[in-house]
Formats: structure tokens, C-alpha cells, sequence
């Protein structure tokens, strides 16, 4: 794939475009500081390259967007959005939203607060690593499926888990879509993903995965706080993964099944890993169906993390009824939804690709759980395991400008290759210790791979954000201990 040239234009200090050229169908807009935009894409153009292909696809409506958190991915940058119009040709990509179909993340408030506990934070971490099972391969222990089970938590999703006490009504009503993407069709999901995903239901997985303890350092705005459930000084836990290998099965099935279908319906693509098919035919609704499922099977393996989590809770703090952690919400970053959005004064029913990017629906709309419908729906941004994550709110703005969506993270700034390099001769674990961060991990690789300068600063992902008006700051976390993958 060669490198494209193209002109990009300041907008403003947080917006950038690149104008339509060639073939290129609208024009494609990076939400960025200057910093940021030289940090995403290290004078390669490559993430840029893959946006700007983005706008060839047909069909697309208004522009293709890049997040402050976007880096290069399998055909769309990671941080990237892209709107379809089912009525002009739009189609669905699988490379629009990943091999972790609904990698999301879920935050958990407990009624402790977090210096209080820190005498304790050892033996919990040590109590969570041992009931989440993580690790490339690793297995759940939680639940045991045979193919039925597993057809059944595919079509319901975090409501199938919560059917079987492990968890509450409460917590699915906290999850975006009520945990449940409707259309999911086991059919769709082949037998080979359905083998992947048999044995690893309640299971964190391996890479930037997480279970992270933390401690809500800050607030800024009381009033969606209040709503949260949050205040300072309270020790919160969150949770990262996602669809584990039966979500990358599916995405890996539908790219080679997708690879001859943009031919075949006369798709002229720029780069191969855009393979797409237009909305409405087979090969779009089968692929639709089957990334449904997997984001169900997601929501249901959060939801059975967060039941461990508890249980964890439950062991080390016997008897204190405000220890049980709650859920806040819990989002998804990949994954393509149907939804209904207002272009030129007219409401239209779209096809939303959000590929490592949040949800941030304002207030007033009908998707939001009552209890959030006044301030706006949380947005969760994990950070860096020796930085900071962030609690925002959605705001008008985002429906106005990037179909309700925002940043989902710090994004990557070094690949693993660059960090085992530059972590060669340290002990990661031991300088996060020095700040008072505890690290348990499957493997010292995963802990050199993701290290604190593997990621960009999150609080200048948020900086952008905020100030392109998507979102509003609420509550800043500092982490205290971490489980990763």
C-alpha cells in the first residue's frame, strides 16, 4: 500500500481535515492537538493514509473521523468512525471494527474509600488475579457451556449471565444497549468460533486487557457525579476485554468471506483490508448477525468478570455490606450499531463503525438508563497503568458532530516490539511499585509491553476532546493496583 499524499488543514486547536481528493468520497476530520497528531502517526502518515481511505468507501455520510487516541489498525486507524447510509450504498467493514468485536470497558463503584483499604490492596489484587483468569489462551472458570449454553448467552448477552446469578437487573440496566445487541444469529458464528469461545467465557485475555483498581482522585463536575454514584477518595475497579477469540474468529471469517465481495459489487477499494459489502445483502447481514453475537458474548464475559471481581470483594472484606462493588456502565469500543441520527434537518437510520471509540450519547437521549437521562451518558477512558483514567460525559455536540461518538483511550504510541526495546534492562513492576502501583500479570512480557510510555498522555486525549465540545470532564482516576493479561 503505497503512501498517499494529501494536504491537511488546521480547523481549529483540537480539529484537523483532510480535504476530499481523488477518489476520496467526503472529507475526513482528526480530532488532535498538534502534539497528539505527530505522536499518531510518527511522520509515517500511515494511520492518516488508512483515515483518508476511509472516505472512499461509498455510501459514507458526513465525514470519516479519527479520534485523538488514533493509530494505525487493520484497514480503518484504531480510533476511527465512520457513519453509512443503507439508502446510498453504505456498506459494513469488518476491518470498521476490529478482530475484538466489543473490546469495552465497565467501571465498578464501591462504597470504600480507597486509602482505607490500602493495607488490604495486596491480598485483593492477589484476589482478583486469582479468580479472573488471564493470559493468552486462558480459560473461564466461572461457567461451564456446551454449544447450547453458549448459542443462548450469543443471542441475550449480559441478560443470560445475570438469568444465571451472576449478576443483578440493576447491573444490565448500566450497560450501553442493556447489554444485549439485538440481531445476533448464532448461524452466523462459525463452528470454529464457536469452539474458541466454548472454554474462555469469563476470561480477561491477554495484551492491553485489565482488572484495575483505582481511586477517584478528582471530581469536576459534581452534578454527573452525583449521578455516577462517584465522589473522591472512593476506591473504583475497572474492567477491559472483550469477545476473547470467538470475536476475532468472527472477524477473521468475515474478512476472507468479504475479501471477493467488494468486487463483485463494484467497490473500487484503496487498500485490500477495507474488504466491505453493501448493507443489505447476505455477506453484510450475515456479518451483522455474527458481530452481534460476539458483542454479546463481550457484555456477558464483562459481566461474569465483574461477578469474580465481587466475589474477590467478598472474600477480603467479610461483612461490610457498602464493599460490594456496583456498576457504574459499561461501554463498547468495537463495534458497528444501527442507530438513528439527525444529517441535514432529517432523522436517517445509519450503520455507526466505531473502531477503538466510545459512545457518548447527551443528555435527554432515549438510550440512556433513566437514572443517567438528566446529565448525559457516562464515558469511561482508561489510560496507562501508571498514569490515569477518566470518567467524561457526553455532550450535545457529539450527536451534533460525530454521531455520539469519542475517544475510548490513550492510544498507543510505541507497538510491543518498540517497548520490549526501550523497557530492555528494567523492571517495570518495581518503578511502578516506587508510586505506590501494584502490578500482577500473566507474564513479565505483558508488563514490558504495556508500560506506561507505550501510550500517549490520556489527559491530553481528554484535553481534545473536552474541548471540541464532545464531552465534559467528570471524575479523574488514579490506579492503585492492576491485573493484567
Amino acid at each position: 500500500m503505497g503512501r498517499t499524499r494529501f494536504e491537511l488543514r488546521r480547523i481549529d486547536d483540537f480539529r484537523w481535515v483532510i480535504p476530499k481528493t481523488g477518489a476520496m468520497r467526503a472529507e475526513a476530520l482528526v480530532y488532535a492537538s498538534e502534539r497528539l497528531l505527530a505522536a499518531s502517526d510518527a511522520g509515517e502518515g500511515t494511520a492518516l493514509e488508512q483515515l483518508a481511505n476511509v472516505a472512499h468507501l461509498p455510501g459514507l455520510v458526513g465525514r470519516a473521523l479519527a479520534m485523538p487516541d488514533f493509530h494505525f489498525g487493520y484497514g480503518f486507524p484504531i480510533g476511527g468512525v465512520a457513519a453509512f447510509d443503507p439508502a446510498g450504498g453504505g456498506v459494513v467493514s469488518p476491518g470498521g471494527v476490529g478482530y475484538d468485536i466489543n473490546c469495552g470497558v465497565r467501571l465498578l463503584a464501591t462504597g470504600l474509600a480507597a486509602d482505607d483499604v490500602r493495607p488490604a490492596l495486596a491480598a485483593l489484587l492477589e484476589r482478583i488475579f486469582q479468580a479472573v483468569p488471564s493470559g493468552v489462551g486462558s480459560h473461564g472458570e466461572a461457567v461451564r457451556l456446551d454449544r447450547g449454553d453458549l448459542d443462548r448467552c450469543l443471542v441475550d448477552g449480559a441478560r443470560w449471565a445475570v438469568e444465571r446469578e451472576l449478576g443483578t437487573p440493576d447491573d444490565v440496566d448500566a450497560i450501553e444497549s442493556g447489554g444485549r445487541i439485538p440481531g445476533a444469529d448464532p448461524a452466523a458464528v462459525s463452528d470454529h468460533a464457536h469452539a474458541r469461545g466454548l472454554p474462555q467465557l469469563g476470561s480477561l485475555g491477554s495484551g492491553n486487557h485489565f482488572v484495575e483498581l483505582g481511586r477517584i482522585a478528582e471530581v469536576f463536575r459534581a452534578d454527573a457525579a452525583e449521578a455516577f454514584g462517584l465522589r473522591p477518595g472512593q476506591l473504583v475497579v475497572t474492567i477491559h476485554t472483550g469477545s476473547r477469540g470467538l470475536g476475532h474468529q468472527v472477524c477473521d471469517d468475515a474478512v476472507r468471506t468479504m475479501g471477493r465481495t467488494a468486487a463483485k459489487h463494484g467497490i473500487a477499494l484503496p487498500d485490500r483490508q477495507l474488504c466491505c459489502a453493501p448493507l443489505g445483502t447476505p455477506e453484510a447481514t450475515r456479518y451483522l448477525a455474527g458481530m452481534a453475537a460476539a458483542a454479546n458474548f463481550a457484555f456477558a464475559n464483562r459481566q461474569i468478570i465483574a461477578h469474580q471481581v465481587r466475589a474477590a470483594f467478598r472474600a477480603v472484606f467479610a461483612g461490610q455490606g457498602d464493599a460490594l462493588p456496583h456498576t457504574v456502565y459499561d461501554v463498547a469500543h468495537n463495534i458497528a450499531k444501527w442507530e438513528e441520527h439527525h444529517v441535514r434537518g432529517a432523522s436517517r437510520r445509519l450503520c455507526v463503525h466505531r473502531k477503538g471509540a466510545t459512545r457518548a450519547f447527551p443528555p435527554g437521549h432515549p438510550e440512556l438508563p433513566a437514572r443517567y437521562r438528566s446529565v448525559g451518558q457516562p464515558v469511561l477512558i482508561p489510560g496507562d497503568m501508571g498514569r490515569a483514567s477518566w470518567v467524561l460525559v457526553g455532550l450535545p455536540g457529539a450527536m451534533a458532530e460525530s454521531f455520539g461518538s469519542t475517544c475510548h483511550g490513550a492510544g498507543r504510541l510505541l507497538s510491543r516490539a518498540q517497548a520490549k526495546r526501550q523497557a530492555r534492562g528494567r523492571d517495570i513492576a518495581a518503578e511502578l511499585g516506587t508510586h505506590g502501583i501494584l502490578v500482577r500479570a500473566a507474564s513479565r512480557a505483558t508488563i514490558v509491553e504495556e508500560m506506561p510510555e507505550a501510550y500517549k498522555d490520556v489527559g491530553e486525549v481528554v484535553d481534545v476532546v473536552v474541548g471540541a465540545g464532545l464531552c465534559d470532564r467528570v471524575a479523574r482516576i488514579e490506579p492503585l493496583g492492576v491485573v493484567k493479561g
